[in-house]
């Protein structure tokens, strides 16, 4: 799955225009899986969804034209024919690097025999955990009103996540993300951000956590009180982790998470000197229209 979506979204990546920190090419959470949203294409828009309930990648045209392909377990090499067969049924052929960017193994997709495995419970079930914590995310965001990235789904590191900025450049990124230019990085990181996401780990990190770092990380940011108190810092990773596992079996999740976000981020704030009373915002709550009291 994470071969398809690296697939997906080069596609994006190539019909978007730029868009700064690259959020041109991310998915997004929708309905039923991932999507890429309305992309730009000539005079019309694209849009390619992970349907992760009916198990298909289905393709749309603002003309009309809708095809899919079915999501099951076959051979990368033979998901990437079908899918380039796919697009040229919409006449479209974009130019992108045919191979996986951001992981240690970088097989081109039309030589991938390897990764053949797809299951669409475990599929379904990652994409409803998205989904929760996307909600959460999302009321979180409104709490900044400084530049904030949307809530997004990066598919080279494949994990949900959002950043707020501080307004300030950053020192340049030193980049060491696997096969991938440093560059990219340079541009990701190109100003101060405190950052956080869902990420259900790989081969080298096998737990799905939630996480929060700073970039560039403030003097004392590892040592920081945090909550909730199952949160700890890593430093391999050098971020807050917050297992989902343990998130999962809380009695209100969703309220151990903003603790997660809203603490993290506070001790990056606080460290690196950010201006946080013109960056931040209370929680909203529209005012209540006033009903008239009826009488007898």
């Amino acid at each position: 799955m994470h071969m398809w979506t690296q697939i997906v979204g080069k596609t994006r990546l190539a019909l978007a225009p730029f868009q700064n920190h690259w959020w041109h090419v991310p998915l997004y959470l929708s309905s039923r899986g991932l999507t890429t949203s309305a992309v730009p294409w000539r005079d019309h828009t694209l849009e390619l969804e992970f349907d992760l309930v009916r198990h298909v990648l289905e393709m749309r045209s603002s003309l009309g034209q809708t095809a899919a392909i079915p999501l099951s377990s076959r051979p990368v090499a033979h998901f990437f024919r079908d899918y380039l067969e796919l697009l040229e049924s919409f006449n479209v052929r974009p130019k992108f690097l045919k191979r996986p960017v951001e992981v240690r193994e970088s097989i081109y997709f039309e030589q991938d025999f390897k990764h053949r495995t797809y299951d669409p419970e475990w599929a379904n079930a990652l994409w409803r955990v998205l989904m929760h914590t996307r909600n959460v995310f999302e009321q979180f965001r409104g709490e900044f009103i400084g530049k904030a990235s949307p809530v997004h789904f990066f598919w080279g590191s494949f994990d949900l996540a959002a950043s707020r900025f501080s307004g300030r450049p950053a020192p340049r990124h030193p980049g060491g993300a696997p096969n991938c230019a440093n560059w990219v990085m340079e541009e990701a990181y190109s100003h101060e951000v405190s950052s956080a996401g869902f990420w259900p780990g790989d081969e080298t990190f096998p737990e799905a956590i939630l996480y929060s770092y700073a970039y560039p990380e403030p003097e004392g940011f590892a040592g920081a009180a945090v909550g909730p108190r199952e949160a700890r810092y890593d430093g391999n990773l050098r971020e807050f982790v917050l297992p989902y596992e343990q998130l999962r079996l809380a009695e209100s999740p969703e309220e151990k998470l903003l603790e997660f976000l809203r603490s993290t981020y506070v001790a990056a704030a606080t460290l690196g000197r950010w201006d946080r009373e013109a960056l931040e915002r209370a929680p909203f709550s529209p005012p209540q229209e006033r009903v008239p009291a009826l009488h007898s």
